[in-house]
């Protein structure tokens, strides 16, 4: 079994801002979601065996304060990091839907839609897909190949992830903004 866990609130989140690769940390609520996703993990039954992470600071950090609840040192994979939003980064959501009306409404189509200077959501999900089943092969040659996993990631990696198990892919990128990630949720991929 594999758990997305997304990274907790950093100021950009609070602001709406696009922070993709950004080097955003969390902020002080960021930090308690982080220490109750902590908690939550500490008493998963059956324990969590292995604990990875997108190498971005507000996942990093997350993963950081998980780790020393679990007992796991995390392995860093850049293949979970959010979706390079190009010359979307840093910007305001509100500025991109009032600058760019027409990226905005492709945006929310989601699909093979692309972001300006960025990446694609399919090479988004084609990383994160190769990710998840490197994952899954390292823990069927373990010696308890049933064992749940933990990746703190990004709410993008979450969403990628989810219309591509739910496919058909690429087409379930359609519904990638219909699903929600709370910072500090944590999701059952399966």
């Amino acid at each position: 079994m594999i758990l997305l866990a997304r990274h907790g609130e950093t100021a950009d989140n609070r602001e709406r801002r696009f922070q993709g690769q950004g080097p955003v940390a969390l902020n002080e609520l960021g930090r308690a979601q982080a220490r109750a996703l902590a908690e939550v993990a500490a008493a998963h039954e059956p324990p969590i065996a292995a604990l990875y992470a997108s190498p971005i600071p507000r996942a990093r950090e997350t993963a950081g304060i998980v780790a020393e609840a679990i007992g796991l040192e995390p392995v860093f994979d850049v293949r979970f990091a959010e979706t390079d939003t190009g010359d979307w980064t840093g910007l305001m959501m509100e500025d991109v839907e009032r600058d760019d009306p027409d990226g905005w409404a492709a945006y929310h189509r989601g699909g093979a839609w692309r972001f300006p200077g960025g990446e694609s959501l399919v090479e988004q999900t084609e990383r994160v897909v190769a990710g998840l089943d490197d994952i899954r092969a390292a823990r069927a040659a373990s010696d308890a190949p049933d064992a749940p996993v933990l990746v703190v990631c990004h709410r993008g990696v979450i969403r990628v992830a989810l219309c591509h198990r739910d496919g058909p892919f690429p087409a379930s990128l359609e519904r990638f903004h219909d699903i929600a990630v709370d910072n500090g949720s944590l999701v059952s991929y399966g």
